[in-house]
Parts: C-alpha cells; sequence; structure tokens
C-alpha cells in the first residue's frame, strides 16, 4: 500500500529529514528499474539474432510451451500465460501469423475465441531463442548466490507464487 503523501500539517523539517533519508541508490524501485532496463537491453540483444521483439518472444513461446501437448489454447490464455494484455496480443499475433509462426483458426470449444497453433518454423525458432534467453539469464543473473531465493521473491512481487507455468 502507498505512503500516505504528506499534508499540509507536516512540518518543513520532517520533509527535509525525509528527503534526505532517500538516496536512488538505495531505493527498491528506482533499482529494480535499473535492473529492469539492463536486463531488457540484454533480451532485446539475444533475440535480435532471431529477428524476434521480446512481445514476439513471449507470445509465440506461450502458444508453443500452451500448446506442447497436443492442446490448442486460445488467444486469451496465451495471452494471460505471456503477461500481455488481449489487444497487444492480438496485433502481435496478426504478425506471427504474417510471419508464418503461427497459425489461428476458429477454436473447436469457442467459436468466437481463435485456437493457436505453432508450425514447424515457430517451434523450431522457439526452441532456438529459448536457450538464448536461458543463457542471457544465466549470465545476468549469476551474480546471484541464492537464485531461488530471488525467484521466490519476484514471484511473490509478481503475485505468481507456485507459478511453474
Amino acid at each position: 500500500m502507498p505512503a500516505a503523501p504528506l499534508t499540509d500539517t507536516d512540518t518543513d523539517a520532517d520533509f527535509r529529514d525525509a528527503l534526505r533519508a532517500h538516496s536512488a541508490g538505495r531505493s527498491l524501485g528506482f533499482m529494480l528499474w535499473h535492473t529492469t532496463l539492463r536486463w531488457q537491453r540484454g533480451v532485446d540483444a539475444a533475440l535480435s539474432a532471431y529477428s524476434l521483439t521480446h512481445g514476439q518472444f513471449l507470445l509465440l513461446t506461450s502458444a508453443w510451451w500452451l500448446g506442447r501437448e497436443g492442446a490448442e489454447p486460445n488467444q486469451r490464455r496465451v495471452a494471460e500465460h505471456a503477461g500481455v494484455g488481449e489487444v497487444m496480443a492480438s496485433q502481435i499475433i496478426r504478425l506471427l501469423e504474417r510471419d508464418g509462426l503461427i497459425e489461428r483458426d476458429v477454436h473447436p470449444d469457442d467459436p468466437r475465441g481463435k485456437a493457436l497453433r505453432v508450425t514447424d518454423r515457430g517451434r523450431e525458432l522457439a526452441e532456438k531463442a529459448v536457450v538464448a534467453l536461458d543463457a542471457w539469464d544465466a549470465d545476468f543473473f549469476g551474480a546471484i548466490d541464492d537464485q531461488s531465493e530471488l525467484l521466490a521473491s519476484l514471484q511473490a512481487l509478481a503475485g505468481r507464487r507456485n507459478d511453474a507455468r
């Protein structure tokens, strides 16, 4: 829950003390932002070899992951798994379809929904890109001694405790 904003009854001394105690380098949010930016630059570099954006990677690999045992996930489920809004997912999936990486058809269980199937070309690309990002993650997170503790903390912060997806 966010801290309450200072009110007119707060003294100038209280405000100055709060500012003096604040340091960007000790701010969890500020450091999380810069960590994310550094990680994202590495993700972009790793995916550039496969001509994929991060969004394309997330949706392609989510469709691949969810459909790996013969199921045909719908577009909404893939978007949810990837953590992407449905409108953005639809736009990106259209591009993946245009590039021959995904096929869309009427979903057998929901005529209003779209069933997604990753093509053989899409599966090969997804598998290669996953290996590349796993290597980047290993390099990036290698500086952390207890990665299982970090993962548990990130899952808690993302609201995805016990998430094995």
